[in-house]
């Protein structure tokens, strides 16, 4: 039977976790299943947490959004622990990607007799900072609207993904990128770059379908730039993943990209804002880097 250690963000999803854990708890517990709850005080905590809770044995499962996710990869991967995801944010588009079910019941049976299988993560370098990514690191006008959506407090949550990225497209200016994919670099005049382990990004956009968690390559996605008005008609194919037969759009795969820009790109990982990218910063896929529950 296994133990499990929830670590909760109660803000996430506007306050839906704290509610989220209960139900699944309670069948876990009724099953048999040691269960702690523990409500997160912050993103430095979970260093200490998640590695506490894997030296105990026990499987760490995140409960939250993507953020939380992010703030729980690095520490579960690097203490050789079990990863579980219980959804409960306003994107959740790694467990998306997992198939993590919709019900309490589903989920409670996941966690508890759902097989554990490794996936990669992206090793993501930054201004000298150096991260692990479950999903997907972006820049350009999708990072600007991910920016912008972590920032909407009083937003329905099923409107902020949509209002972010029109508001995004509405101040987008192009920037010249050169992408430098296992050695070999290309230069545009990009819309956004987008180096991906998951498929799916911005709260079910299928921004590359081809992706696979375990297949040890990145899928990279360079959407050139356009007018405001094209790149708006544009998004919708974003959610069918039929972007990427549009001519303005680049799909490689990789193991390693380099990226710069001039001007300065606003960049971002999972839904947490990195901040602006002008001089190189690089994303790597590290294989089979983490267990996880699916």
């Amino acid at each position: 039977m296994r133990t499990f250690c929830f670590l909760v963000n109660p803000s996430a999803g506007g306050g839906a976790a704290p509610a989220a854990v209960v139900p699944v708890a309670r069948l876990l517990r009724e099953a048999g299943a040691s269960v702690d709850v523990t409500y997160s005080p912050g993103p430095q905590a979970m260093l200490a947490l998640g590695g506490a809770a894997v030296g105990r044995g026990e499987v760490v499962v995140s409960v939250g959004g993507d953020g939380m996710l992010a703030s729980l990869v690095g520490p579960v991967s690097e203490a050789g622990g079990t990863l579980g995801i219980l959804p409960a944010g306003r994107g959740n588009d790694f467990a998306r990607m997992l198939g993590v079910p919709e019900t309490v019941e589903g989920r409670a049976r996941l966690l508890l007799e759902g097989e554990v299988r490794r996936v990669d993560l992206l090793a993501a370098d930054v201004a000298g900072r150096r991260r692990l990514v479950a999903g997907s690191m972006y820049a350009g006008v999708d990072a600007h609207a991910a920016a912008l959506v972590h920032r909407m407090r009083r937003v329905p949550t099923a409107l902020q993904y949509p209002l972010g990225a029109l508001r995004a497209l509405a101040t987008y200016r192009p920037t010249r990128c050169s992408v430098e994919i296992d050695g070999s670099a290309e230069s545009y005049d990009a819309a956004m770059v987008v180096m991906a382990n998951s498929g799916y990004y911005g709260k079910g956009m299928k921004v590359a379908p081809a992706a696979r968690l375990d297949d040890g390559l990145l899928d990279v996605i360079v959407v050139e730039a356009a007018s405001r008005l094209e790149l708006m008609r544009r998004l919708p194919t974003l959610y069918d993943g039929s972007h990427v037969a549009l001519p303005q759009v680049h799909v490689s795969t990789g193991r390693r990209v380099r990226l710069s820009a001039e001007p300065a790109i606003e960049a971002g990982a999972d839904g947490e804002p990195l901040g602006l990218v002008s001089a190189d910063c690089s994303v790597e896929v590290v294989p089979g880097a983490l267990a996880v529950i699916a």
